[in-house]
């Protein structure tokens, strides 16, 4: 009983993300997080557009919070917008902007999308950034098309916890083309870092 409660409350809060990415599809939301509290459910949406969110006066946020309870149950949610600080280092939002230009423009320029946005994230300040395509693109045979920039790492530990990965897809009417977009952040700390520290004067001597 207990598993079946688990398993039907990640399927309808996988079923709320869904929703809510596909109502805000150009308002770059990065997460949606809900958590239970004593007088509902808080829903947490993370977005570098959270004005496209909110809506004039607020519109959105309450259309959105009636269908919430409509479609998925929820008795009162209360919705909160945070803004993405640095749009061009989350993965998920750079990933849905090369979705966007896919079905917006078409295939032919995929390679300029994929160049575009490695180097924003680049510009951005990450340590390296990873952009593969796969599927029917530019032409009727399935293709994987991978560019990549910087430095990134590929496998051990660092690249499962230190590496943000997102996978994306875009409905084409040549079929589904799947976006993958890895970033190595600024900042981090890896094992095989090397700092070269010089002698002050007293040690040279």
């Amino acid at each position: 009983m207990i598993e079946r409660t688990f398993v039907k409350n990640n399927v309808n809060l996988f079923r709320i993300r869904e929703y809510i990415f596909n109502k805000f599809p150009n308002a770059g939301i990065s997460s949606v997080e809900v958590k239970r509290t004593p007088l509902g459910e808080k829903v947490i949406l993370s977005s570098s557009m959270p004005g496209l969110v909110v809506g004039r006066k607020g519109k959105n946020i309450v259309s959105l919070s009636d269908e919430l309870k409509e479609k998925f149950g929820l008795e009162n949610p209360e919705i909160e917008v945070l803004e993405v600080e640095n749009p061009f280092l989350d993965a998920k939002i750079m990933a849905e902007g090369i979705v966007v230009s896919l079905q917006r423009f078409g295939p032919n320029g995929f390679k300029s999308a994929m160049h575009k946005t490695i180097d924003k994230i680049m510009r951005a300040g990450a340590r390296g950034v990873e952009v593969v395509l796969s599927g029917k693109i530019p032409g009727a045979r399935a293709r994987t098309w991978r560019v990549s920039k910087g430095y990134l790492k590929k496998c051990g530990n660092p690249a499962q916890t230190l590496v943000k990965k997102n996978i994306s897809v875009a409905s084409l009417k040549a079929g589904i083309i799947g976006v993958v977009v890895k970033i190595l952040p600024p900042g981090v700390n890896l094992p095989d870092d090397v700092s070269i520290k010089q002698k002050s004067e007293g040690e040279a001597k």
